[in-house]
């Protein structure tokens, strides 16, 4: 049996504030745009919100986004309202953190 990974589903009470946020403020195109569900295409998998609370673990699954040029896109990003830690280096792999508006943990990061 051969599995692909081809959406995370993100639960959220504020449907307007997420949609504006992966699309507006990280550029995703949305793919689908229903009433309590939205998808967007993040490259090789989907990210899907649907309406209703979220019940995060104590350590919820991180979004882990890769691009090129990790400087740029924290500083695109923070210009468009996002909120990023600070730059972490080391061998071979630089990265910073974030969460979106309802909490849920992402990571841009440049290992591919």
């Amino acid at each position: 049996m051969d599995l692909a990974l081809k959406r995370i589903v993100l639960f959220t009470p504020n449907m307007k504030r997420l949609t504006a946020f992966y699309r507006d403020v990280l550029g995703l195109p949305l793919k689908i745009d229903d009433a309590g569900y939205k998808e967007f295409d993040a490259g090789g998998c989907g990210i899907a919100l649907h309406n209703g609370a979220s019940q995060i673990g104590k350590r919820p699954p991180k979004l882990s986004f890769w691009t090129e040029d990790i400087a740029a896109a924290r500083a695109a990003f923070i210009a468009r309202g996002a909120k990023l830690g600070e730059l972490k280096t080391g061998p071979g792999l630089t990265r910073c953190d974030g969460k979106d508006p309802d909490g849920n943990p992402y990571q841009l990061s440049s290992r591919a």
